[in-house]
């Protein structure tokens, strides 16, 4: 069993350090930022491989971190547009905030 608050501890740690990443090399964290918030979306309930469509703030924040993740798959292979880049950079920030500001542990 972990301690609580641990996650959130290591989730922050690592959030800072990707942002920092980010600003010298956006398109080569993007993936790495994915990565981290498709954990702490697992961690907090969030079923990806399964998503049920419901009425909620949770829709939206799947539908903008699949769109996300698709971008960040499109860069490993193909130039994408910098404004892409970014615009999933701040989707993925909107989630990271709800996911650690708003939405509590299950």
């Amino acid at each position: 069993m972990s301690e609580p608050g641990l996650d959130l501890h290591e989730w922050e740690s690592q959030w800072a350090q990707l942002q920092e990443d980010a600003a010298d090399s956006p398109e080569e964290a993007l993936p790495e930022i994915v990565n981290l918030i498709e954990r702490m979306l697992a961690d907090r309930g969030f079923d990806l491989e399964n998503p049920v469509v419901v009425e909620d703030e949770s829709r939206d924040i799947v539908s903008d971190f699949f769109a996300a993740r698709e971008i960040a798959r499109a860069a490993e292979t193909t130039k994408i547009d910098a404004e892409d880049i970014q615009t999933a950079l701040d989707d993925l920030a909107e989630i990271h905030d709800f996911l650690v500001e708003e939405r509590a542990e299950p």
